[in-house]
């Protein structure tokens, strides 16, 4: 039995897993997302740093969580009585300021210097190097959160995070789907907690060993090999099964009925500047002015419009932005296991997300309920959603969905975009949390940092009727 001290009470299944991995060099956490992987990496890490082993930690993570860690998962889960130095890296601050701070995981003491890395800083060499750096000065753990992000053996990120591999004793790897397109996709994720757990330290004889292939000609006269199917699978899940835990939510009967995460996307360049000048603009307007709140909120969403990745020109068209959130939802759709609800505020959106499903899960992997959705049409998509297993996604808006139908055949919803109203909020969360949902439900909303986004949901999860709170404040402070 594990004698720790938790700050936050672990669940059955977590403990369970600690209790496996603590003190393994190497070890996987294939846990669905919802089942709290992030809670049991941190107190793996607290065990060790408490017996003296490691007193460093490098989490790697993508764009969209990484700051999670920073602000959320850590101040939650790691210990008080752990005293911790924690810097967040950021690609693109070079300032004294932000030096400072770096040089502060070097200074000499007892402290847990902890390190959090966007895994999409290795494929620079800034990144790389620092981590080097880090590595060296520290008796360290290695985590990499979402490791699919390095199933390519061939991107550079993958091979600059594969080579700090001998710079740490202790490795984690930690991702709710280990494999997204194929059984090849396991490869880079193991090789980097050590080449020799799947028996092939070379990718092509990994390959060769499962993988069936077949050579076609290529338009210019060569050959090219491509995989026609797969072979030998049960003696790869025996070998993934010693250093690896697989944790689905059907099997975890003490979670919580829900769970709530948040993606975090960053604008564009386009997107800041046109971001800038409407702020600018709707401030300028709505000073010193007696408004309805109506007038505010109209300000408000056509700001909400341009992190979403388009906005409507003084010609009533509607322009497209280059935008991270739809790559940020396909990213979150790996991890999907079953089925999942996608709410946009905006026809636009959904119609930008169908056309994208389509393109990488088939034409019949989604349906669509949303203002332009024929009514005979609708309830034959939701009977779809609910019996078709080939159906995966539903896709929508709160406005037209969010009202009485039954969407309990999936338990993940996300929020690709919000409105303002928090009652079609509330309502739309509902549509999986009916009689008949057997699993605990996991809600997560796409944010863009540092814009209105940001303020509209937290006033949402707080249960604030915003068109109600913006007018008792500044709209300075809302945008």
């Amino acid at each position: 039995m594990i004698n720790f001290k938790f700050k936050t009470e672990p669940y059955k299944h977590q403990l369970d897993t600690l209790q496996e991995s603590w003190d393994r060099e190497n070890f996987a956490y294939f846990m669905e997302m919802g089942t709290g992987k992030s809670k049991v990496l941190l107190d793996n890490a607290a065990m060790l740093y408490s017996k003296g082993l490691i007193n460093g930690l490098l989490i790697i993570a993508p764009k969209g969580v990484y700051k999670n860690w920073y602000d959320s998962e850590i101040p939650t889960h790691l210990p008080d009585y752990i005293f911790k130095k924690m810097v967040l890296w950021k690609t693109s601050d070079k300032s004294k300021k932000q030096q400072t701070v770096l040089n502060s995981l070097f200074e000499t003491g007892t402290e847990f210097h902890i390190l959090i890395m966007n895994v999409e800083a290795f494929s620079s060499n800034d990144g790389p190097s620092f981590a080097y750096k880090f590595l060296s000065a520290h008796k360290a753990m290695i985590a990499i959160d979402e490791s699919t992000t390095i199933k390519t053996p061939t991107t550079k990120r993958t091979k600059n995070i594969i080579a700090l591999r001998e710079m740490a004793k202790y490795k984690r790897i930690l991702t709710g789907s280990p494999i997204t397109k194929s059984p090849l996709d396991l490869f880079s994720q193991c090789e980097f907690l050590d080449p020799w757990l799947l028996g092939h330290e070379s990718y092509w004889t990994f390959k060769a060993r499962y993988a069936v292939t077949r050579k076609i000609p290529t338009p210019h006269g060569r050959q090219t090999e491509i995989v026609i199917g797969y072979r030998n699978l049960g003696e790869l899940s025996e070998k993934i099964q010693p250093f690896s835990k697989r944790i689905l939510k059907d099997d975890c009967l003490d979670l919580p009925n829900k769970t709530f995460l948040k993606h975090v996307v960053q604008l564009t360049e386009e997107q800041k500047k046109v971001y800038k000048q409407m702020k600018q603009e709707a401030i300028a307007f709505l000073n010193g002015k007696m408004v309805s709140s109506a007038t505010v909120m109209t300000q408000l969403m056509r700001l909400h419009q341009i992190t979403c990745g388009h906005f409507t020109a003084d010609d009533n068209s509607i322009q497209s932005l280059p935008c991270n959130r739809l790559t940020e939802l396909m990213s979150i759709l790996e991890n999907v296991h079953n089925k999942a609800v996608i709410w946009s505020h905006y026809t636009y959106d959904v119609e930008r997300i169908i056309e994208e499903i389509k393109k990488v899960y088939g034409e019949d992997s989604v349906v669509d309920y949303y203002g332009k959705t024929e009514q005979d049409q609708r309830s034959i998509n939701i009977k779809k959603f609910q019996n078709d297993d080939n159906c995966k996604f539903f896709v929508g808006t709160t406005h037209t969905g969010g009202y009485g139908i039954t969407l309990t055949a999936a338990s993940t919803m996300i929020y690709f975009s919000n409105g303002y109203d928090l009652e079609k909020r509330q309502q739309s969360e509902a549509r999986i949390d009916r009689i008949g949902q057997k699993k605990p439900m996991t809600y997560i909303d796409i944010i863009c940092e540092d814009t209105v986004d940001d303020r509209i949901v937290k006033a949402l999860r707080s249960k604030i009727n915003i068109a109600n709170q913006i007018m008792g404040e500044d709209l300075k402070d809302w945008i």
